[in-house]
């Protein structure tokens, strides 16, 4: 298929030049999402001249598996990366973006998005969309989180906040999408059990999967059993696994998938050694994957997408991010100058997308509000050139203006 054999030819080349691109404004979410977009347009003519099907479609059902389970790997690698409990018992930065600066991120956002839009979209619907756009994605700031410009207590907060907070708004994600079903078909107890059953199940297939899986790869390993590198393998086998399961009995996958990767880092000490190469092997090409498609998927919308919309998108990336996160810090005693900065690196990606095309899926279940779809299209595009141009040369001055303090500041103790 040509889109196919254009990811493959993309993805190389960028294996070829990816040190080489370290550092500038060029980062591959930005390159295959519009290498998707160009691809929706080149296809029709290239189809004229090459004997090759064109029948992979975005709307296929194998597109939004592969979303789920790159989430779902991402979740789980996340949790199983970066201690949840440690993070909040903390008491830190990230304590403070997760548990205050989320939560109003997405009340506002919400709040933004009735007054905005008014009658076109209802207050649940408002924050199924701010829900979506919630989730930060390290990936598009790449430089920011490994860039040694950034005092290392900045990069591990964002760093942390990304990894964790895509995984802490699925339960609201699932909560908003019953509220919004009920308040089309007016069956409380549909909405009720639904959101119980999607929150719950997903906690206890997600334990079960992590404990199970844990304690077992822990005495594998102790009587050495295990073979170096497959580790990761089994990793892997218990994401998707958590997904699925819960998936089957009912559960979300996202939150069980999450919540296993936590519970297998609590019971397998091992796990964080294996975690960053876990998330390099398997999360690189599936989330490259979905950014190429998200770009197919967004070509045909984008002269859809009205001065509003785009109003909306560049609230989302700066009033509706910023001052939930300005909030969070009060009291930090971090510099006005480092608030900023961490409120403008909270970069929308991956999770946005994915959860975007689980709602788009739901149009089986209730109309979808095309709002909301071309809304998450938009913020993302935005999203992906603004933090991905701007990601190096704000940390360099960021770095400047940093330089004029003392050593023992917030920002370096």
């Amino acid at each position: 298929m040509i889109q196919i054999i254009i990811f493959l030819v993309l993805v190389f080349a960028i294996s070829l030049v990816a040190k080489r691109l370290r550092g500038t404004i060029i980062t591959g979410p930005m390159v295959f999402t519009f290498g998707g977009i160009w691809t929706y347009f080149l296809t029709p003519i290239m189809a004229q001249y090459l004997p090759m099907s064109t029948s992979l479609k975005v709307e296929s059902p194998v597109i939004l598996q592969v979303g789920e389970v790159t989430l779902a790997i991402i979740l789980f690698g996340g949790a199983t990366k970066i201690s949840l409990r440690h993070a909040i018992a903390a008491r830190g930065l990230p304590a403070r973006l997760l548990l205050v600066g989320m939560p109003l991120t997405i009340l506002l956002g919400t709040l933004v998005a009735s007054w905005m839009f008014g009658n076109i979209m209802p207050f649940w619907e408002g924050a199924i969309l701010a829900t979506i756009l919630a989730p930060t994605d390290a990936s598009l700031g790449e430089v920011v989180v490994d860039s040694e410009l950034v005092p290392k207590r900045i990069r591990e907060a964002l760093s942390v906040e990304s990894g964790l907070n895509d995984g802490l708004s699925m339960p609201f994600f699932v909560l908003f999408l019953a509220m919004a079903g009920y308040e089309m078909h007016g069956k409380s107890s549909s909405w009720v059990a639904f959101t119980l059953m999607q929150i719950g199940f997903g906690i206890l297939v997600g334990f079960a999967v992590g404990w199970v899986g844990g304690r077992l790869m822990k005495g594998a390993d102790r009587k050495g059993w295990i073979f170096e590198g497959v580790h990761i393998v089994a990793m892997l086998v218990l994401a998707i696994l958590a997904w699925g399961v819960a998936g089957a009995v009912g559960g979300n996958g996202f939150i069980a998938a999450f919540v296993a990767g936590s519970t297998l880092r609590g019971v397998y000490n091992d796990a964080i050694n294996y975690a960053e190469d876990f998330e390099q092997s398997w999360g690189n090409l599936l989330v490259y994957f979905i950014f190429f498609f998200f770009g197919i998927l967004a070509a045909p919308w984008l002269s859809k997408i009205s001065p509003l919309i785009w109003l909306y998108a560049i609230l989302s990336l700066t009033l509706v991010r910023m001052l939930p996160v300005a909030i969070s810090l009060i009291g930090s005693k971090l510099h006005i100058g480092t608030v900023l900065f961490m409120g403008w690196f909270g970069p929308r990606g991956l999770a946005s997308v994915v959860l975007g095309l689980i709602y788009l899926e739901k149009l089986t279940r209730f109309k979808v509000n095309h709002t909301i779809i071309l809304t998450v299209i938009a913020t993302v595009i935005l999203s992906i050139l603004a933090h991905g141009i701007s990601a190096a040369p704000l940390s360099k001055r960021y770095a400047r203006y940093l330089s004029k303090f003392a050593v023992d500041s917030p920002e370096f103790t």
